[in-house]
C-alpha cells in the first residue's frame, strides 16, 4: 500500500510536546493521476497517428494503381507474380493503417446488455482456444443495461481477450471473463456514479516490465508475430465511451479491466 504521511508537532500543557502522525491511502490519487496522464498521452498519440496515416495512405494508393496498370501491360505470367505481391502488400499496409486510425464515425449507441456482449466474446474465445485452455465466466447479475456501441465494445473486449488467449500455455492456460459494478469511480478527473468493470484475467507470462508504460501505444508488442495494434485499438474504442482500459500484471496473474461509465443505465 502507498500512503501519504503527515506529521504535525503539537504542544499540550498536560501532555507536553508530541507528534500527530496521519496516514492517508494514496492509491486512489495515484490512479487518477496515472489515468489522466495516460489519456493525455493517448490524445497526442491519436493525433500523430492520424496525421501519419493520411501521409502513408496517399502514396500507397499511387503505388497500388501503378502496379495494377503494370499488371495489365505484362504478358509474361511469371512477371505478374511480382505485381500481385506489390498489390497485396499495398492492401495489407492500407488495412494496417486503417486499423491504426480507428473508426471515423461517432459511436452508434443503443441500450446494450453487457453480458450479451461478453457471451458473444466468450463463444468466440472457446472456438479459438487451443486444446486444454480453460475459458471461464464470472458475471455480476446486478449489472444494468446501458448505452454503448455494441460493435465497438465487442471489438475492444475481443482484442483484450485474444491477447490473454495468446499469453497462456496450452493445457494449463486459463482465461476468465468477469463483470462487476463499481460505484462513485473516477476515470481520469471525471467522477461517475456507476461504472461497468469488465475484466479479462489470465495466468500467462504477464506484460514485460519494460512495456508496461507503453503497452497501449500502437506497434508496441512483445510477440514476434504481433502487430501491436490490439490493445491500442481497444483503448481507443473504450475512451470513445468516456472509459479507460487499465491493467495489473505479474507472471502468472494478469488482469485487464475495461472501465465503462453506465450512461442511461436501466
Amino acid at each position: 500500500m502507498v500512503v501519504d504521511v503527515t506529521v504535525t508537532p503539537l504542544e499540550g500543557q498536560v501532555t507536553g510536546t508530541h507528534l500527530l502522525i496521519e496516514l492517508a491511502d494514496a492509491r486512489t490519487r495515484q490512479r487518477i493521476s496515472r489515468e489522466s496522464e495516460m489519456l493525455s498521452r493517448l490524445d497526442g498519440s491519436r493525433l500523430m497517428i492520424r496525421q501519419l496515416g493520411h501521409e502513408i495512405k496517399n502514396p500507397l494508393g499511387g503505388l497500388r494503381g501503378a502496379a495494377q496498370l503494370l499488371d495489365r501491360e505484362l504478358h509474361d505470367g511469371s512477371l505478374k507474380e511480382y505485381t500481385t505481391v506489390i498489390i497485396n502488400e499495398a492492401d495489407r499496409l492500407r488495412a494496417l493503417v486503417d486499423s491504426m486510425l480507428g473508426p471515423s464515425r461517432p459511436p452508434q449507441k443503443d441500450s446494450v446488455n453487457i453480458h450479451e456482449l461478453c457471451e458473444h466474446v466468450f463463444h468466440l474465445l472457446r472456438s479459438e482456444a487451443a486444446s486444454g485452455i480453460l475459458i471461464e465466466r464470472d458475471y455480476d447479475p446486478s449489472l444494468p443495461s446501458a448505452q454503448f456501441d455494441r460493435n465497438e465494445i465487442i471489438q475492444a473486449l475481443l482484442n483484450v481477450a485474444r491477447n490473454a488467449l495468446q499469453a497462456v500455455e496450452p493445457n494449463t492456460g486459463r482465461v476468465t471473463l468477469r463483470t462487476r459494478v463499481l460505484t462513485n469511480i473516477n476515470i481520469g478527473t471525471v467522477r461517475h456514479r456507476l461504472v461497468a468493470n469488465i475484466q479479462v484475467e489470465d495466468n500467462g507470462h504477464g506484460v514485460p516490465p519494460e512495456l508496461q508504460r507503453s503497452v497501449f501505444y500502437p506497434l508496441v508488442t512483445s510477440r514476434s508475430t504481433g502487430t501491436g495494434l490490439g490493445l491500442a485499438v481497444a483503448q481507443d474504442l473504450v475512451t470513445r465511451h468516456r472509459g479507460i482500459v487499465e491493467f495489473e500484471s505479474r507472471p502468472g496473474h494478469t488482469i485487464f479491466s475495461l472501465l465503462l461509465p453506465l450512461e442511461g443505465a436501466e
